[in-house]
């Protein structure tokens, strides 16, 4: 196993367990909760899974577990969900001593993580990523929160762990797609500050997408340093520093929404993204043409989009400029120079905008 450990300032850390045994979580989670009471959220399909084994470990460590299920995707994402988790929370009494695990992929981390965030303005969170999407992003760096119908995220808050507990076994029952999208965001943290990673994943690429398990826990872990750099330097998004994460998703989010989240996956988009903001650097001039072909190669051979469908252009600019991203009214895009340098900026004409998303419609 190995542990990375998140410095936030002012003695404020935790750490992330790569390649932990669930069998041991209960003893990790005695370590570091003072109560006796958890709540346990999952989705219906993870906790068919892992749900009663984790349950189990935890009581043996005399925990008092109690369930709550959500259904699947990104629909769960929402107020409603919200209600019922804290109505669920009221009626289990639950104090400030007491605790809130995440049994999932980032939905249930989102949705769980904002409701420890804002009952009783705060409770312990526990999370437990068990998709290869949710361990290299949505669980380290302490966004949490839910979608509105105007838009993805708008509502949420920023609430870090205690830790968060992976063990790499729970990736053996992913389907291609959600291992593929899960390497898009791999393939994200090579653009933006790892040329080493991103040459490992093009030299090692049938190793990667069968996620051997060596090769995994390599590219988990450099993925999760990282990320975790970036966030140790601007936890709250204030400085601009943490804005390269969103590589790819300015239009990536965008295409989602658009879409209805019905058309691609995270991840997906997250491709469409990142090949839409290659292209437009290389129309501006910042970036090679042979470098932008590395980009679009790598996702394509692990079989990911780099073409998207027809798309509405009015409502997919109606959810560009209702993203939480906008600043001062102008859309911000994260751009590559080279494999492991971007820079942040809003003057991109929109001219060039609509030339490439044209140039990647199918």
């Amino acid at each position: 196993m190995i542990t990375v450990k998140i410095n936030l300032g002012k003695e404020r850390s935790y750490p992330v367990y790569i390649g932990a045994d669930l069998a041991n979580l209960g003893r990790t989670v005695k370590s570091l909760a003072p109560g006796d009471k958890i709540l346990l959220v999952s989705d219906e399909r993870v906790y068919s899974l892992y749900g009663e084994a984790v349950k189990s470990f935890l009581e043996k460590n005399d925990f008092d577990v109690s369930i709550a299920c959500v259904p699947p995707g990104e629909t769960s994402k929402s107020l409603f969900q919200v209600e019922k988790l804290y109505a669920r929370c009221a009626e289990l009494k639950l104090d400030r001593s007491d605790a809130i695990l995440a049994l999932g992929g980032g939905v249930i981390g989102d949705l769980a993580g904002f409701v420890a965030s804002t009952y009783l303005r705060g409770i312990n969170f526990f999370l437990v990523p068990t998709t290869l999407l949710a361990q290299v992003d949505a669980s380290v760096g302490g966004k949490v929160g839910v979608d509105l119908p105007a838009g993805k995220n708008l509502i949420g808050s920023f609430y870090q762990p205690k830790f968060v507990y992976m063990d790499l076994k729970t990736l053996e029952t992913l389907e291609p797609r959600q291992v593929r999208e899960g390497l898009a965001e791999i393939v994200k943290h090579g653009v933006i500050k790892d040329e080493e990673l991103f040459c490992f994943l093009e030299k090692n690429i049938g190793r990667v997408k069968n996620l051997d398990r060596k090769v995994a826990q390599f590219i988990i872990e450099r993925s999760v340093r990282i990320k975790a750099r970036v966030v140790e330097e601007d936890e709250r998004e204030e400085k601009g520093r943490r804005q390269v994460l969103n590589f790819g998703h300015t239009i990536g989010h965008a295409i989602e929404g658009a879409m209805e989240y019905k058309e691609y996956t995270h991840g997906e988009a997250v491709s469409l993204g990142m090949v839409a903001a290659a292209k437009i650097s290389e129309k501006l001039g910042f970036i090679s043409e042979d470098l932008v072909k590395r980009i679009i190669e790598l996702l394509k051979v692990i079989g990911l989009p780099v073409k998207v469908e027809e798309v509405d252009e009015d409502k997919l600019w109606d959810v560009l400029y209702r993203d939480k991203k906008i600043r001062a009214g102008g859309l911000n895009f994260v751009l590559p120079r080279d494999i492991g340098d971007v820079f942040l900026t809003s003057e991109v004409p929109t001219k060039v905008i609509k030339e490439v998303l044209r140039e990647i419609e199918k």
